[in-house]
């Protein structure tokens, strides 16, 4: 019998917020797929001529966008169902990680700053 492992696939979008003053971000473009049970990191990095908060929102099929995670505090690492980012000021980064993926974080995943 030939056993594949289950996959499942995390639709991520490029979400690009400007301000007047060229603030953005840019993040994983494309549909990403993934083993169930492996390691997921969605990247994103800004731009911004202020110290901005960051954040990731996660959208399921049939629903509202809705905040999964925020950081304004470089180096600090909030956690949520299993997603943690760290918010790193020097290299302007706030990658979206999870140490397992399941099935049902198939979804599009946003990250934005404000």
């Amino acid at each position: 019998m030939n056993m594949r492992p289950d996959t499942c696939s995390v639709l991520v979008l490029l979400l690009m917020l400007r301000r007047n003053n060229g603030d953005s971000v840019t993040q994983t473009e494309g549909l990403v797929t993934l083993t169930e049970g492996l390691p997921v990191m969605l990247n994103c990095t800004y731009q911004s001529t202020y110290s901005p908060f960051l954040f990731w929102y996660v959208q399921h099929l049939n629903e509202a966008p809705k905040l999964l995670l925020k950081s304004f505090t470089d180096n600090k690492r909030p956690e949520h169902q299993g997603f943690h980012a760290t918010l790193h000021k020097s290299s302007s980064s706030f990658h979206l990680q999870k140490s397992s993926a399941q099935l049902s974080d198939s979804a599009l995943y946003y990250c934005a700053l404000s």
